[in-house]
């Protein structure tokens, strides 16, 4: 009996054809990343005010700027940040009694008192586009209707939340491949149709659609990236992968900035999935899943390619190749937690997962409510996150996983909490994108190869979860103190990083096949040493 490790050892562990499998893989990351944060510039909302028809006939006639009209029209208010003009009143006055074109405000204590009579925004907002439009400026989606840019988002989370469930058991039950290419092609559509929704509510609704494959086809190509390379080079590759995210983060700024309609940078972000449907012919199923699934011929022929492309060669140990499974294991949620460790990994990651997702996502749609440049903003944020890539890279061969993915929890909770009065949100992201990266792979390390794609799929259901939250969670709370969600960001952290020490050290193991090999790990190293040294050739085991 031969596992597909031993096999990956003579066929080359991460070769040519592993290689060419990884760069195409990385290139998913990127538009996913637009899609994750693109609210930040789909969702702009700009400054506005009350719209008065009145008004802007008398600013044609008298030359008055866009703030002199505010001014003019709008009360201020008290703010949590200081007196500033209201954005859902304006004042009800019969503007034909005014005089010339001077500051008409001073008119209004001669004809109303002190108590000038208000009014809400009744002939919709002027917006301060400065070039850019969203789909908040095209259906009006503030004052009272703010609320559904938080809705915009948690519908997206929420397909994430179901999608990401529906195709971990797809890709688990039918194949990586055929899970990654179904959620590509439905990408493609419904991202195309989010571009041309007439309204709000079809927006929304083709926007969760949109959704729902999104998530899963990403993480599908990350664990089948997972089970084509060898042991020592599943973290790098993981990491890599997930840098790729940050790639796009940063690519996002840019592409926004060139094309300010909301419409048409949805297209530019759907535009990849239509080149990704070409991975048909490039990409292999997973061989770990073909094993899996009873299948040895199909893992043994794509063995062989893998050494072929590799410029290796097989021995002829590679037609005894097995999962070591005697029966074919189909996935079942049950067995995340039926066992004490699976129910224990599981959980604790949950947490882990919703504690990332708040935390970076809220960090992120805080830069859309702090004022200032958001491109440039956003564009800093972004280059941010590579350390944290090269930081796991250092850390995690010679202190393991628990130690780096504990540290980044707390360091990030303990930067949310200083920035709630000093600056340091840029640690907090740091460290926030250094545990998002690790909960992944570390997810995929912790679960037999039947269940691996359905484990990582339901326990990231409670990042969408913590996405679902986070915008209501920031804005609401935003106003009641600017810093709040930072406090509560910090805390979430804090726990996160504790709970991860309660989970086992994988470095240098092998992916595990069966749920005996989480629960006995020393047992089950045991006997596959002893298979090992019997396939060995005699002179080598006795020198």
């Amino acid at each position: 009996m031969t596992t597909f490790d031993e096999i990956l050892v003579e066929a080359g562990e991460f070769g040519r054809f592993q290689k060419r499998v990884f760069g195409l893989f990385c290139l998913v990351s990127m538009p996913w990343a637009c899609v994750f944060v693109g609210i930040v510039f789909q969702g702009f909302t700009p400054e506005h005010w009350c719209r008065n028809p009145v008004v802007e006939d008398l600013r044609g006639k008298c030359g008055w700027t866009l703030e002199e009209e505010r001014k003019y029209t709008v009360p201020l208010i008290n703010t949590t940040t200081g007196p500033a003009y209201s954005q859902c009143q304006r004042y009800d006055v019969d503007w034909n009694s005014t005089i010339g074109c001077s500051s008409p405000q001073p008119n209004f204590t001669v004809n109303y008192g002190n108590d000038v009579p208000l009014t809400t925004c009744q002939d919709g907002w002027v917006f301060d586009y400065k070039q850019r439009s969203s789909f908040v400026t095209e259906f009006n989606l503030v004052c009272s209707d703010a609320w559904m840019v938080d809705l915009f988002q948690s519908i997206l989370n929420l397909g994430f939340l179901v999608g990401t469930i529906v195709m971990g058991y797809v890709a688990d039950r039918y194949g990586r491949k055929l899970c990654f290419l179904v959620s590509t092609l439905a990408n493609a559509i419904t991202g195309i149709l989010v571009a041309v929704s007439p309204n709000y509510i079809a927006l929304v609704i083709f926007w969760g659609l949109f959704g729902f494959p999104m998530k899963g086809g990403w993480v599908t190509g990350y664990v089948l990236l997972t089970e084509l390379v060898g042991v020592d080079y599943r973290r790098t590759v993981g990491i890599i992968y997930q840098m790729f995210f940050s790639v796009g983060i940063l690519i996002l700024p840019l592409i926004a900035y060139l094309i300010p309609n909301w419409r048409w940078l949805q297209v530019a972000i759907t535009a990849p999935y239509f080149f990704f449907l070409l991975y048909y012919w490039w990409i292999p199923e997973s061989p770990r899943w073909l094993l899996s699934q009873k299948r040895p011929s199909e893992a043994v022929t794509l063995a062989k390619e893998i050494s072929k492309v590799n410029g290796k060669t097989l021995s002829k140990n590679v037609e005894a190749l097995t999962d070591g499974n005697e029966e074919l294991l189909q996935p079942s949620f049950l067995d995340l937690v039926r066992t004490p460790k699976m129910r224990k990994h599981t959980f604790i990651l949950m947490f882990n997962w919703f504690t990332c997702a708040v935390v970076y996502q809220g960090l992120i749609m805080r830069l859309g409510i702090l004022g200032g440049n958001v491109y440039i903003d956003f564009l800093i944020s972004g280059v941010v996150e590579f350390p944290a890539a090269f930081l796991i890279i250092v850390t995690i061969e010679r202190m393991g996983r628990r130690i780096p993915f504990t540290l980044s929890n707390i360091v990030s909770g303990a930067a949310c909490l200083i920035a709630a009065f000093i600056p340091a949100a840029c640690i907090g992201r740091l460290g926030i994108t250094m545990a998002f990266e690790m909960v992944c792979f570390v997810n995929a390390e912790l679960y037999p190869t039947f269940v691996r794609n359905l484990a990582v799929s339901v326990c990231s259901t409670l990042c969408d979860i913590g996405g679902i939250v986070a915008p209501f969670l920031l804005y609401r709370l935003a106003v009641i103190w600017l810093e709040l969600p930072l406090v509560i960001f910090g805390i979430l952290a804090f726990i996160a990083g504790g709970l991860v020490l309660l989970l086992p050290e994988t470095k240098g193991r092998p992916l595990p096949e069966t749920i005996d090999d989480i629960e006995n790990p020393k047992r089950t190293k045991e006997t596959k040493t002893y298979q090992l040294v019997t396939l060995l050739p005699s002179d080598v085991t006795t020198n």
